[in-house]
């Protein structure tokens, strides 16, 4: 009669609970030590009972499992892994299922595994390493594509930062290169491609050469309902995911499964454990995401309980360390597995714990419930220890029944102000519909052509009224036409610009106001159009978004419309896209081109004609125009403020309506003075600030010298700086503070310009003036600028 085998599971989540539960199912088990276990495993029933060992303490472990002649060592969590607990059992010569510390490797350290699929020819996203943040931001800035930003090492899952614009790409970037966020996982970056799909998650054995996946699952990161709010372990999970076709199962397994197994043993770190994949459905075909070297969570509590009955997870553990897994065979039931997470309140951020939990009589046999952040007090009452508390599962012929079971499981836990996500497995369900429903057409794609139809009608009085001569702005036809010499032109250029408005439409979107953002959106553009000397002559739009909201759609075409009045140009087409599964909710965006032209010979800047002594004036700005506000929106965050509320620079206005004030457009003020040719240079001050924006119309002889103190800082600049407490170099690279446009002058136009600009009612003032450059890192010094705020 064979020795039952005697088991060391090593950890204390969700996981390792629903190993322990199917280890003990097995008649080739006879005991189960968790170490050091958690509240569910401490009942010290059904062959289970907990140790007071810390999964760190490998000495300890070691120890234990030589003194109670343990068979087989079961590591739950990746960091004993990476460690090398695998190591220290080899050596007192007990088998360990999970990888070597070498193996291990593929989940430490992002840019191992990274080169290792470049090596192996592995789909995967786009990505580079680096250690240094200005090659990093370098590198970023060269691409076209949306990235994320990984800390090469473990970071507790938090280690993955995902910037919507360049400038939160920089910031995380700094945050773990500089800040060192993450400690000594962030030594290295990997800067990758941000992948859109679908994701899945297989779980697979392998004994170092065959590798034999179980039914791919679908997790669940977002702490709240329609994947909205911050990530967190997991929250819940479903297997398996009806988008995992046995077309893309079978495309998995040969093009990353198998040559991931072979190629670890190629290399000399042979696979033994379970491997965890990560893979986005992309257009493209599946690619890896990351890897992981052990048992997911959730993902382990909908995955086991799939097994057959006739499936022992012990003889598969041993097959593994054996090296033999081909010798066994693995089954799964035809069912649907489905995991709901409940965590403690104010989880993933600071979470109350000691709460005492209490579970009544589950009412079906095939509904679990695992825990994960509990444990028992000495008199043996149940209570909360972790963020991610305790979770319910369930089995079911089909997803809907199995999801009804799961949520009835948590129904039967109680715990002070527990929360859960009420859509687990929302995104099987989204594409189906009743048969009698089950034609398929445009609009149940997401895609409404009459509100489409509905927002033209709305916005055409807007449009017509900046028609202007040369453009008649009659929306309805494939493009918009111009006429160059009904407006004047002899010999003209084209000028061309294309811009969007950047973060600040988050703010728009809370708010609910819209047009002012359609007024930033011509500015950005037509700003940048007559420093080049040039006149905007016409202007189209792109608007995207999930759903067409008509109002909100047309109120900021009206923006549009109001900033093309403002520019002189006419509005003459645009592109209203609905395009669901690509934006969501409320989400939208828009981007903008505009065109103009300049007599030939009368661009500017005029290089040849600036020298040391001409003057630097500055136009007044209206506020933060458009840039900067990934920085506005942490600092708005940081202080605690909502959007509605008074803002404190400005006690007269709220913080939405004074943010949302639009960039200044300054075309029609500036255009006497440029075709009186008393302008030689300008800059749009934007993205960079004077510090990068100036230097862009000077030649490399030369250098500007800006006085601080020669304008007034505007308020909301100055509660930015201190309440963010930003370094004054960087805000000097963010913001305006207060000039929009830096025009050069020559001296002796200086007072005509002053007058023409002051009577188009801009507010100008000197703030500094050309200088022979020092060198080619100093092309803007702004002096006195420790007196900003």
């Amino acid at each position: 009669m064979t020795v039952p085998l005697r088991i060391l599971l090593v950890g204390s989540g969700g996981r390792e609970h629903a190993l322990a539960w199917k280890l003990a199912q097995s008649p080739l088990v006879g005991h189960i030590w968790v170490a050091p276990g958690n509240g569910g495993t401490a009942r010290g029933v059904n062959k289970v009972e907990n140790v007071s060992i810390d999964s760190a303490d490998f000495s300890s472990l070691v120890n234990f499992a030589v003194e109670k002649s343990v068979d087989l060592v079961v590591p739950g969590p990746e960091q004993p892994l990476v460690d090398g607990i695998e190591t220290q059992f080899r050596k007192v010569g007990i088998p360990c299922f999970g990888p070597s510390e070498s193996a291990a490797r593929m989940e430490g350290s992002k840019t191992f595994s990274k080169d290792f699929m470049k090596r192996h020819n592995i789909p995967t996203a786009e990505y580079e390493n680096f250690t240094s943040y200005e090659e990093a931001k370098a590198y970023v800035a060269s691409v076209n594509h949306h990235v994320v930003i990984k800390a090469s090492g473990l970071a507790a899952g938090k280690g993955v930062l995902i910037p919507t614009s360049k400038d939160e790409a920089y910031a995380a970037l700094k945050e773990i290169l500089e800040d060192r966020a993450f400690g000594d996982a962030g030594d290295e970056v990997v800067v990758e491609e941000f992948l859109e799909g679908d994701e899945l998650s297989i779980l697979a054995f392998s004994d170092g050469y065959t590798v034999i996946d179980l039914p791919p699952a679908q997790d669940h990161k977002r702490i709240f309902d329609g994947d909205n709010g911050p990530n967190t372990g997991g929250m819940g999970t479903y297997a398996p995911a009806p988008v995992a076709t046995p077309a893309i199962i079978d495309e998995i397994r040969r093009t990353v499964l198998k040559p991931t197994i072979d190629g670890m043993r190629k290399d000399g770190y042979p696979f033994v454990g379970l491997l965890f994949t990560g893979i986005m459905l992309t257009a493209s075909g599946p690619k890896v995401l990351e890897y992981n070297v052990r048992f997911g969570d959730p993902e382990t509590q909908s995955v086991l309980p799939l097994l057959s009955k006739d499936t022992d997870l012990a003889e598969i553990f041993l097959a593994c360390v054996e090296h033999r897994l081909d010798s066994i065979t693995i089954k799964t039931t035809n069912q649907f597995g489905v995991t709901v997470v409940g965590s403690a309140e104010g989880y993933p951020g600071k979470y109350s714990k000691n709460d005492e939990i209490t579970i009544d009589p589950l009412e079906s046999d095939d509904t679990f419930i695992f825990h994960a952040g509990t444990s028992r007090t000495s008199e043996g009452k149940l209570v909360s220890s972790g963020g991610r508390v305790i979770a319910a599962s369930a089995v079911a012929d089909t997803l809907e029944e199995a999801v009804k079971k799961a949520y009835v499981g948590m129904s039967k836990i109680h715990l002070k102000n527990m929360h859960y996500r009420k859509d687990i497995a929302y995104r099987a369900f989204r594409d189906t519909k009743p048969k009698e429903e089950n034609i398929l057409t445009y609009a149940k794609s997401g895609v409404n052509i009459e509100n489409g139809n509905t927002l033209v009608e709305r916005i055409k009085p807007s449009v017509k009224a900046t028609a202007r001569p040369g453009a008649d702005a009659e929306l309805g036809g494939f493009g918009g036409l111009f006429d160059l010499k009904a407006a004047g032109f002899k010999d003209p250029l084209l000028v061309a610009a294309t811009d969007g408005i950047g973060t600040k439409v988050k703010i728009a979107q809370l708010s609910g106001i819209h047009n002012t953002v359609g007024i930033d959106l011509v500015a950005m553009n037509v700003n940048d159009l007559v420093v080049q000397g040039a006149e905007p002559l016409m202007f189209l739009d792109y608007y995207a978004c999930s759903k067409l909201d008509v109002d909100a759609a047309a109120a900021f075409v009206s923006g549009v419309a109001e900033g093309c009045l403002r520019a002189g140009c006419a509005l003459v087409g645009g592109e209203t896209a609905e395009m669901p599964g690509i934006y969501h909710g409320d989400d939208y965006d828009a981007g903008g081109t505009a065109i103009g032209a300049v007599e030939r010979g009368y661009t500017l800047p005029d290089l040849d004609s600036m020298s040391a002594g001409d003057v630097l004036l500055g136009l007044a700005s209206d506020g933060v125009h458009s840039n900067g506000f990934s920085l506005v929106r942490k600092i708005v965050e940081h202080a605690g403020l909502a959007y509605d509320q008074q803002a404190p620079w400005d006690p007269s206005t709220s913080v939405q309506e004074s943010l949302l004030t639009p960039t200044r457009i300054y075309v029609k003020t500036l255009l006497p003075a440029i075709r009186e040719h008393l302008i030689v240079g300008m800059a749009h001050i934007t993205g960079g600030g004077l510090v990068e924006n100036v230097p862009r119309m000077l030649p490399k002889h030369l250098s500007a010298s800006i006085d601080a103190t020669t304008w007034d800082v505007l308020p909301v600049f100055k509660w930015l700086g201190k309440a963010g407490n930003v370094p004054k170099s960087d805000i000097l690279k963010t913001f305006n503070l207060g000039i929009g446009m830096v025009l050069t002058v020559k001296p002796d136009n200086v007072e005509r310009v002053v007058k023409v600009l002051s009577e188009g009612g801009e507010k100008v003032c000197v703030i500094g003036n050309l200088v022979d450059a020092p060198s080619q890192e100093s092309r803007c010094v702004v002096k006195n600028s420790e007196n900003l705020y």
